[in-house]
This record gives structure tokens, C-alpha cells and sequence, in this order.
């Protein structure tokens, strides 16, 4: 029990460090509102629910310095560049009203293949499910499921939690006039960490 306390705890504290995942559920709910912004969350959630499953059953895919591991690096540092250009690019051009009938549908499954790309390009989340792993290398498998799904429903939660904040629209109408501001923001903050990866790939 002890080691599950420690094992959530700094799962939790990783999940509340501002990441791509955290920008891209921002903007979403800002933009549609939290509705169709739970498809990033559940995305989100399904990719790092993939990144679980490969770390707590030994794969060395997500070991740093591989080249599976180096291409992923490489292709997430490029979803960054996209997702932070995009931001960028549209910037001032939110509506805040809902999005309804068949337009809400398909944006919610575009939604949720962004927010999956998102978090399964992402590699520190890769490294993070792998430094975790190494802690439940000796428990029982009811133990590393447990671990599993406890993960998957703290992503999930956390990311609703947050979009169903940011996308409350009497919030947003009271700060209409920052939105363009905080969405460039946003797509700056992408762009350097895309920046900053690239510029770690080729140092290393």
C-alpha cells in the first residue's frame, strides 16, 4: 500500500507540470468548449494507457538512446511544431458559442485523435512510464493492473477536470479580450519545446 501512495503521488505531481497535453486541452475547451475537448482527454488518456501497457510489460521501446525511442523524439518534436504553428495561426479567430449536431461529432473524434497524438508522440511521457516501471518491476500483476488503471483514470480525470474549467463560457466571456493572447502563448510555449528537442536530439 505504501508503494501505491508513492507511485500515485508522483504520478499526480508529474500530471500537474504544464505539458503539450495541458495546451492542446486548454485550447480545445476555449475554442469548443469542454464537450468536445473530452475527446483530447480521452486520447490523451488512451496514449498514455499505451505507454503503461509497453513500460509495465518490459518493452524496450521506450528505452532513451534507442532508435524507435529517437524517432519518436523526432516525430513528436514535429506534432509540437504543427500543434503550436496552428495555435498560432488562428489565434483571435475563437468563437465562443457551442458547436452542435454533426459538426460537434466529427470534432469530437478529431479531438480525440489529436489528443492521442498528442500524448504518443509526447516522450516525456514515455520516460516517465519507464522510470515508473522500474519501481513495480517486483510486483504481482493484480498489483501492476491495479497501477495501470489507476493511471489511466487519473490522466483522464485530470484532463476533464481542466477542460471543463478553461471551457466554462461565463469564464471565458469574462476574459474574452485575453483569449488571443493566452492562445499565442500557447503556441509559442509548443514551439519551444519543440525547439528544445530538437536541439537535445542534436546534441546528443
Amino acid at each position: 500500500m505504501q508503494q501505491f501512495l508513492i507511485i500515485a503521488l508522483a504520478h499526480f505531481l508529474a500530471l500537474l507540470s504544464p505539458g503539450p497535453d495541458f495546451f492542446l486541452v486548454a485550447r480545445t475547451s476555449v475554442n469548443s468548449g469542454w464537450r468536445i475537448a473530452s475527446g483530447v482527454c480521452l486520447g490523451i488518456a488512451l496514449a498514455n494507457g499505451a505507454f503503461i501497457a509497453m513500460a509495465f510489460t518490459g518493452l524496450s521501446v521506450l528505452q532513451e538512446g534507442s532508435p524507435l525511442f529517437t524517432g519518436l523524439q523526432m516525430a513528436g518534436a514535429g506534432y509540437l511544431l504543427y500543434i503550436g504553428t496552428l495555435f498560432l495561426r488562428h489565434a483571435g479567430q475563437t468563437r465562443l458559442g457551442g458547436v452542435a449536431g454533426e459538426q460537434a461529432v466529427d470534432g469530437w473524434w478529431r479531438c480525440l485523435a489529436m489528443g492521442f497524438l498528442s500524448g504518443v508522440l509526447n516522450p516525456k511521457n514515455a520516460l516517465f512510464y519507464a522510470s515508473l516501471a522500474s519501481m513495480v518491476a517486483s510486483a504481482s500483476v493484480g498489483w501492476k493492473a491495479t497501477y495501470a488503471l489507476w493511471m489511466f483514470s487519473a490522466v483522464l480525470l485530470w484532463d476533464l477536470l481542466v477542460a471543463m474549467a478553461i471551457g466554462n463560457q461565463r469564464v471565458l466571456r469574462r476574459f474574452a479580450r485575453s483569449l488571443p493572447w493566452l492562445e499565442r502563448a500557447s503556441g509559442l510555449m509548443l514551439v519551444l519545446l519543440a525547439a528544445a528537442l530538437l536541439l537535445h536530439l542534436a546534441r546528443g
